[in-house]
């Protein structure tokens, strides 16, 4: 499934541990198929979460090629990486690299390294970190697979019967 994802930010109030509230602006990143429907799902996600007013300040394509998630509890910073692909071009015998951007979920910079190496076993191509970089982003939301079933189906996806 080839996902477009928006790096989505919400401006609201939020109260500081000292009882004092001050206006913040929170990135969120989601997989949608359109600026209108990352806006709908930012809305339904942080409502619950906010009370008071919110805004919707920007929405963005966000030019990911690949997100590497963790179950760990501990890991819940994302980084940014630029990764270089490296290829030899058959006819001039030149190197040719290429560089796109990757997410990581870790709890720090040596462990969104190590999960980023275990994401890319397997690739096929020689690669180098360029950068890695911790983000401001709170949270990534991915389609469920109930999200996809009721997009393409306009129902949630039904579980299996077994008789036993």
């Amino acid at each position: 499934m080839i996902h477009t994802w928006f790096e989505c930010k919400v401006r609201y109030e939020k109260m500081g541990e000292n009882g004092v509230s001050k206006k913040v602006t929170e990135p969120y990143v989601f997989d949608a198929l359109s600026f209108t429907e990352a806006e709908a799902r930012i809305i339904e996600e942080v409502s619950p979460y906010i009370s008071g007013e919110f805004k919707v300040t920007d929405i963005k394509i966000a030019k990911y090629s690949e997100i590497f998630f963790s179950d760990e509890d501990n890991a819940d910073r994302w980084f940014k990486c630029k990764v270089t692909f490296i290829t030899l071009d058959e006819k001039s015998g030149a190197e040719k690299k290429s560089s796109t951007n990757m997410l990581v979920q870790a709890s720090g910079l040596r462990d969104a390294i190590q999960k980023l190496d275990k994401g890319m076993e397997g690739c096929m191509t020689d690669y180098q970190i360029s950068s890695v970089i911790e983000t401001e982003i709170l949270d990534v939301y991915p389609y469920s697979d109930d999200e996809i079933m009721e997009f393409y189906f306009g129902k949630e996806k039904e579980s299996e019967v077994t008789n036993d």
